[in-house]
């Protein structure tokens, strides 16, 4: 399927500052990442010794090293860096190291999430490779041990899921006490986040209200306002720089969760690495489900309050992907994220903000608006 032309990258230019200094901020927060999964191996040794891991080729950090290290797109830390830079913040000066810390911190917190959120979705697939919990149920089967191996992958995975918020901590534990609240309720404020998409999910809410609370603060709000709020922090923000950040990054927040909507309907699994249309089978609750719910009628009705039960038939998610195109729903969608761009640079206009930190992070949105991925 087509992807919908945006528009305001047309409209509002302006390269970033200096795409080496992200490059480099990247590769050095990678490699403080590897520092400290080699030294979280050094303190599970430490308890561990000789304790065999039995079923598993490796054991806990060594596999949540593989996972981290396999891929990802570090928009968390592309927004931790332009919010510091935005907020006046020098690379290679005061602040810098604790925004480094921050960016990784905030990694390995999404590794955490996306872990546990594979276990709680059912998922199969991540990033083009079998989903932890999956991966961790083959292991059993091949070991030929007891118990029930879906079961015990679930485990294995929640565990994992469980290490990667704890070094996410041990990073941010180390920063001032400023950005260490500020993660506290970034941290809070996820979990709110995904006991909302769960409860939701299984009371089959619809209202368009409660998907658009939800998306902010499951996916939004970590991965693009906090950043730029532990970003800003760091660099030692005024109050009118952090308000002027946090503004935006609301705005391309919701931006972000919107196309997160739109790719979890119509993604191309070649891209995304999952299924296309496995929100619409999880039935989710997402503003594309919320539009839905006042535009489909008849037999598209009928599908769409199957999505998620026992009575969803084979062939419900393409016809229902297509009938929301044909509903208008996915160009509805495309407009809530213009639309919440706009606000979002008008709020980067601010005379509190560096210019060329606004610039690189005007850049940054328009990547996690309009990605394909």
């Amino acid at each position: 399927m087509a992807q919908l032309a945006p528009k305001l990258p047309r409209l509002i230019g302006g390269p970033p500052r200096s795409p080496s200094d992200v490059a480099a901020c990247l590769a050095e927060v990678d490699a403080l990442i590897v520092q400290e999964l080699q030294r979280l191996g050094d303190t599970w040794n430490r308890f561990a010794g000789d304790i065999g891991v039995d079923v598993l080729p490796e054991d806990l950090p060594q596999w949540l090293e593989s996972i981290m290290l396999a891929g990802g797109k570090r928009f968390r830390v592309a927004m931790t860096y332009w919010g510091f830079v935005a907020a006046g913040g020098v690379p290679g000066r005061a602040g810098y190291r604790s925004m480094m810390q921050a960016a990784a911190a905030l990694e390995t917190l999404h590794l955490f999430a996306l872990i546990h959120d594979d276990v709680m979705d059912c998922s199969d697939s991540r990033r083009n490779r079998p989903t932890a919990h999956v991966e961790a149920a083959e292991w059993h089967r091949a070991s030929a041990k007891t118990g029930e191996p879906a079961r015990f992958g679930e485990n294995l995975a929640i565990l994992l899921g469980d290490l990667a918020h704890t070094l996410a901590d041990a990073l941010m534990d180390r920063l001032p006490e400023r950005l260490r609240r500020a993660w506290y309720d970034l941290c809070i404020e996820l979990i709110v986040g995904q006991r909302a998409d769960l409860t939701s999910a299984a009371a089959g809410r619809r209202d368009l209200m409660h998907a658009k609370a939800v998306a902010r603060l499951k996916s939004g709000a970590y991965t693009v306002t906090r950043p730029l709020q532990l970003g800003a922090l760091a660099a030692g923000a005024s109050d009118e720089a952090l308000d002027a950040l946090m503004r935006a990054g609301e705005d391309i927040g919701q931006a972000f969760a919107y196309r997160d909507d739109i790719l979890g309907a119509w993604g191309d699994p070649a891209r995304t690495g999952k299924p296309s249309g496995d929100d619409l089978a999880e039935g989710k609750e997402t503003v594309i489900m919320a539009l839905a719910a006042g535009r489909l009628v008849g037999e598209d009705a009928d599908r769409l309050a199957r999505m998620g039960s026992e009575r969803m038939r084979d062939d419900d998610v393409a016809i229902l992907q297509r009938a929301l195109v044909e509903a208008g729903v996915r160009d509805e969608v495309e407009r809530l994220i213009d639309k919440r761009m706009e606000s979002a640079f008008a709020h980067l206009a601010s005379s509190s903000l560096d210019p060329d930190g606004v610039a690189g992070l005007r850049e940054a949105a328009r990547t996690a608006a309009w990605r394909e991925s």
